[in-house]
């Protein structure tokens, strides 16, 4: 044990991937000597009791939240709201943690209400309703920055994970002037777990994988629509999806990817808990998203040494240098992103100095150096 002993609440908002997205944390705050408790909603595709196992192993304790992070129903999310006040009630925590939106909205008022010292929002994204146009999204938009207005008056600390979102709340008011205001890269990347991996060799039929959750504004359609052009003239081009269908007004519907699949333009790898062994098997890693945080999938595929294509868009741009590590083509253009996969396919030898300059950038997100800045805002730094 290192310093004083203290104990901080990570408080998650997908319960699918928390140890993916926080397990590092966990880990670095535990090896500090500190207590650690983690809150969750239960998991959708995953069995809550292996979640459970897999955050106790790390040292931390589990408690599962009801918090529904799509949904509107005003009873769920005054359970969500109920659940974060006697939990911080009953913890009494030195310092709480808390990414994704719903939590950011719920979790850091109940932590100024329980008179909890260090009160971090870390903002991973804005998500579909700062990225679609339609009325629900556009009401949905007024909602969300007056919740982020109010939570920004109840935080001590705010981390961005890139500029054009720290920008986005500054034009709209949202940064109190007593805030501090911090930036991360992304959620970080265990550059030892995703360790860097030589090129398949693909025979010239270059794999391209895509690995998120199945919404239209990653770009799945547009992903979809450039694997049927690229394998129009070159048929030997796979491209596989990983990933799962979001309880989210941009999920794509089940009956799209069954098409998409029947008709052999995309490989369906299914949900996954550990990728790497589909980043191993791929040539060349694609996100066409319309916007992010930082991607971890794309911090991922830096890690393993891939080439990257990804679109000219907040979060995603960050993560590539434009014909240096990979190519950045324009949100929502399939025929770009078309045009991008056929000019990697084409040179094998530009794909590895890419997948070479990857690597390099990864190190620029290390979780490790991520972490370091998180407990630092916690208060939990040595």
């Amino acid at each position: 044990m290192r310093g004083e002993r203290r104990h901080y609440v990570i408080v998650n908002g997908i319960g699918d991937n928390v140890i993916a997205f926080r397990g590092a944390l966990v880990r670095d705050l535990v090896a500090r000597g500190h207590r650690v408790t983690v809150s969750t909603p239960h998991p959708i595709e995953r069995d809550a009791g292996t979640v459970r196992a897999e955050i106790e192993a790390l040292g931390a304790a589990c408690e599962f939240s009801p918090l529904d992070r799509t949904g509107v129903n005003p009873l769920r999310e005054r359970a969500a709201r109920a659940h974060y006040d006697r939990l911080f009630a009953t913890l009494r925590p030195d310092g709480v943690f808390v990414s994704n939106p719903k939590p950011v909205f719920h979790a850091i008022p109940a932590a100024r209400r329980a008179g909890v010292a260090r009160r971090v929002a870390m903002i991973t994204g804005l998500g579909h309703a700062f990225i679609a146009q339609t009325l629900r999204a556009r009401l949905l938009r007024l909602v969300a920055a007056r919740l982020y207005r109010r939570s920004m008056r109840d935080a001590t600390c705010v981390l961005f994970q890139n500029d054009d979102d720290r920008s986005e709340f500054a034009r709209r008011g949202l940064l109190p002037d007593s805030l501090e205001v911090g930036m991360t890269a992304g959620s970080g990347v265990d550059l030892d777990a995703f360790a860097q991996m030589p090129p398949p060799a693909d025979d010239g039929a270059p794999v391209f994988l895509m690995v998120a959750r199945l919404l239209g504004d990653k770009g799945v359609r547009e992903f979809a629509q450039a694997a049927a052009l690229v394998r129009a003239e070159r048929p030997r081009c796979r491209f596989r999806l990983a990933g799962w269908i979001d309880a989210n007004p941009a999920a794509i519907r089940r009956d799209e990817l069954d098409a998409w699949v029947r008709a052999g333009t995309l490989e369906y790898a299914g949900r996954l808990d550990d990728v790497r062994a589909e980043l191993a098997a791929c040539s060349v890693f694609v996100l066409p998203s319309y916007r992010e945080g930082t991607p971890k999938s794309t911090l991922e595929a830096l890690a393993t040494g891939r080439p990257v294509i990804t679109t000219d868009a907040p979060g995603c741009r960050a993560t590539v240098e434009h014909r240096v590590n990979g190519l950045l083509v324009p949100v929502r253009d399939a025929r770009a992103l078309a045009a991008a996969c056929r000019s990697l396919a084409d040179d094998a030898a530009l794909r590895a100095r890419m997948g070479e300059a990857s690597r390099a950038r990864a190190a620029h997100f290390a979780a490790t150096t991520v972490n370091a800045t998180i407990m630092r805002a916690l208060g939990a730094a040595p």
